[in-house]
């Protein structure tokens, strides 16, 4: 098969000029390309120019956690006549959506490659967990795919002036982000969301019970994924898609389904905490020390912000929650990183001693 017509079966999922550069040493060899569909136990579903087959993935399974096939991966693949077919390597990626494991031992997991639009759904059936929202973004942000949050179920609000309260509390937790409302019930919002997601790889993410189903489905245009009613009594599903599967849209454009995330742990996500708290950061520059912790110190910006109204305390509190927390992932990986925490945890260790010492001073000399 020419490269033309590899190309032209592939473009639909994603293939481009580009990846056809970074292919063309194994093309060389003989070898053929294919996106990752899907990977499940140690073998996966490709899509190729001569369509879907299933490969072996143990020359691809190396220790590290983040380097182990994908969904979304341009895959290095034997020529037709192979039996089984085996996966010989992947084209480095442009862009990795990871998240920690909730194991004890802080490993990352690559949920999905070289994506484009991470679409976070967000249940408007229950209370808005800002916090979370504004996590899933680190994540999107530092993966390099470009964030949108989509609030489901919008059916069921039905005042608009509550509504919009609820697109404007997002939009606050989410600058620089499009924050869409949609029911895959009614159909409303999906034409901004289908014209949005038709150009490149879009993954969607979500706790369960977030409709993300329901919400792929209505961009398939068929019942594709599985449906399952949410608990009355928090709104909550269980996981009706378990694995993450790559599939093309109708209208342009692949979607990758994930299964609903129960743990969101961050994994080396500092510059994604930064864009989601932008304008945190942008008022940090006017702090008068430059290493200000926006806690009690004087010529602090922030702090300031916090005193007029113009930043809302639940900002800067959930700011300060996720650089402790990636700043704890990263230490376990950095050397460097663990020396500078013990270091200042043995500081404010001595400056609370020495507040200690001239308190009980003071006091004798009374």
């Amino acid at each position: 098969m020419t490269s033309t017509s590899v190309s032209s079966a592939l473009a639909p999922y994603g293939w481009d000029e580009a990846w056809a550069r970074q292919f063309a040493p194994y093309d060389a060899q003989g070898l053929v390309p294919g996106r990752v569909l899907r990977v499940d136990r140690g073998q996966c579903d490709v899509v190729t120019a001569d369509g879907v087959l299933r490969a072996d993935t143990a020359f691809v399974t190396p220790h590290d956690p983040l380097r182990v096939l994908c969904t979304g991966d341009w895959a290095v693949l034997d020529p037709e006549g192979g039996s089984p077919r085996y996966v010989r390597a992947y084209l480095p990626r442009r862009t990795a959506f990871v998240r920690s494991t909730s194991s004890k031992r802080s490993e990352g997991q690559i949920l999905a490659a070289n994506v484009d639009h991470a679409v976070v759904a967000v249940s408007l059936a229950v209370e808005l967990d800002l916090a979370r929202v504004e996590r899933f973004l680190a994540l999107a942000w530092e993966s390099g795919a470009q964030p949108v949050v989509v609030l489901t179920k919008a059916d069921l609000v039905p005042d608009p002036t509550t509504l919009a309260y609820l697109v404007q509390d997002v939009e606050t937790s989410a600058p620089g982000v499009p924050v869409l409302t949609v029911s895959a019930l009614h159909g409303e919002g999906l034409d901004v969301l289908v014209s949005l997601v038709s150009g490149g790889t879009s993954v969607l993410l979500g706790q369960s019970g977030a409709g993300k189903s329901t919400l792929a489905n209505a961009l398939l245009g068929e019942d594709v994924m599985d449906v399952q009613t949410t608990r009355d009594v928090d709104g909550k599903g269980r996981h009706t898609t378990t694995t993450r599967n790559l599939l093309a849209l109708p209208g342009g454009g692949v979607l990758i389904d994930t299964p609903g995330l129960r743990g969101v742990g961050l994994w080396d996500a500092g510059s994604g905490v930064g864009q989601v708290f932008a304008e945190i950061e942008e008022l940090a520059r006017d702090c008068r020390f430059h290493d200000c912790a926006h806690d009690a110190e004087p010529g602090c910006a922030v702090l300031a912000a916090i005193d007029s109204g113009d930043l809302p305390v639940r900002r800067l509190e959930s700011y300060r929650k996720l650089l402790r927390e990636n700043q704890r992932i990263v230490a376990k990986t950095d050397a460097r990183v663990r020396a500078d925490l013990r270091k200042d945890w043995k500081r404010k260790m001595a400056e609370g001693r020495a507040a200690m010492e001239a308190k009980r001073g003071g006091g004798r000399r009374r």
